[in-house]
């Protein structure tokens, strides 16, 4: 039986490099982003979990889909996977670790080994279109 986890990520480029999280007691990186709660749209989601991780207002009707990545969910069992929606969007204000974030990062592709297993299918993606240094 295959669990799922449904998740929102915001994908923010800047100079081929991708903006990237640590929650605290995490040795990988993740995008910004999180669960959906019940109810929630996925504009819905990423406003509220960008506001909560990174301190900074989404505007919700610049969002644009990029694609949805599934991959084994990092730090769980065998058959757990991530299903991963994830948009571009512009917000107010500059990126802070905020709440469980520990770090907030600026990754190249050449730091693929260092996210978790969807991220890493989101920076191939992202390479292979060239947006990705």
């Amino acid at each position: 039986m295959t669990i799922l986890i449904d998740k929102i990520a915001l994908i923010h480029l800047d100079n081929g490099r991708i903006l990237s999280t640590r929650s605290r007691g995490k040795d990988v990186y993740y995008l910004p982003g999180g669960k959906r709660e019940p109810g929630e749209s996925d504009t819905d989601t990423l406003v509220r979990e960008i506001s909560e991780e990174l301190a900074v207002a989404v505007r919700p009707g610049t969002a644009v889909h990029v694609g949805t990545f599934q991959a084994q969910a990092d730090g769980h069992p065998e058959g757990t996977v991530v299903q991963m929606a994830c948009y571009t969007a512009e917000y107010e204000g500059e990126p802070v670790a905020s709440s469980e974030i520990a770090e907030v990062v600026w990754l190249t592709y050449a730091d693929r080994d260092q996210v978790a297993p969807v991220d890493q299918l989101i920076f191939d993606d992202l390479h292979q279109r060239s947006l990705l240094r």
